[in-house]
């Protein structure tokens, strides 16, 4: 059955453009305006938005996802709350929508109920970070029964079997971190990054995308030279926390993720 990323990754390789994937965390800036993000994200070129569930013991996020992460639970958001905010957004646009949270938090919630939640509510798959693919097996039953599509990382520093392991698990695409360490804006992609890239492909067909790291126009059209698409969070979160209170923030964001949008135009 095809999905909403399947058809996303299919029409932009029809089109020879990578897919620009933007991260925010629930509730941060704001609760009330999260969907509306959603939807104006859509709007001004992202192709593919992954919505992370706060939660108070990150294990990859570095300091500026940790922030947000820390400002939203402030604010009391949870995970019935999210998955509120993907129905809402969800009425407002069609984009792929994937979670992004710690295998704990849907442990607590119950590994099949957090599925049928996720897939009714509108979600397309979800990422937990902290979930390996050797102990996935009873979260990759529930969420293939829903339909929810199963997102693995791997790193430069996975070994082979690992690599296609988690590859063979994954659905929608492989999530591949650029570097080792936290997630954060860098200068400059680690150099290593087009070896490491050619090894998972040699493991797998399915879409490659690429996070940590990701922050400038430069940085996605080298990314979508070697992948099929870049992951840009801690850039983004940066910016929607420095301009909550700029009255163009609007405009101001649509020229951002218009600028990166275009450097994936092979």
């Amino acid at each position: 059955m095809s999905t909403r990323l399947d058809q996303t990754f299919a029409h932009l390789r029809a089109k020879n453009e990578g897919a620009l994937v933007t991260f925010l965390t629930a509730g941060d800036p704001s609760v009330e305006h999260t969907a509306d993000l959603v939807a104006l994200l859509a709007d001004s070129g992202a192709d593919i938005i992954e919505l992370g569930i706060p939660y108070s013991d990150p294990l990859a996020d570095g300091p500026s996802i940790q922030a947000s992460s820390l400002r939203a639970l402030e604010r009391g958001v949870t995970p019935p709350q999210v998955l509120d905010m993907v129905r809402q957004a969800r009425e407002r646009s069609d984009i792929p929508l994937v979670l992004m949270t710690s295998y704990n938090l849907v442990l607590r919630h119950g590994l099949e109920r957090f599925a049928l939640e996720a897939h009714d509510a509108g979600a397309d798959g979800a990422i937990l970070t902290d979930l390996p693919p050797e102990e996935a097996g009873h979260w990759k039953q529930a969420a293939d029964v829903r339909g929810l599509a199963t997102i693995f990382l791997v790193a430069p520093t996975s070994t082979p079997a690992r690599i296609r392991m988690a590859a063979d698990s994954a659905t929608g695409f492989v999530y591949c971190v650029s570097r080792t360490g936290v997630t954060g804006a860098r200068a400059e992609m680690a150099a290593e990054l087009r070896e490491f890239l050619s090894q998972v492909r040699t493991a797998t067909d399915k879409p490659l995308c690429v996070g940590f790291g990701i922050s400038t126009p430069e940085h996605v059209r080298e990314v979508v030279g070697m992948a099929d698409g870049a992951v840009i969070g801690s850039a983004l979160v940066d910016f929607l926390h420095h301009n909550a209170d700029n009255p163009d923030q609007d405009a101001a964001l649509r020229a951002l993720v218009g600028s990166w949008k275009e450097a994936t135009r092979r």
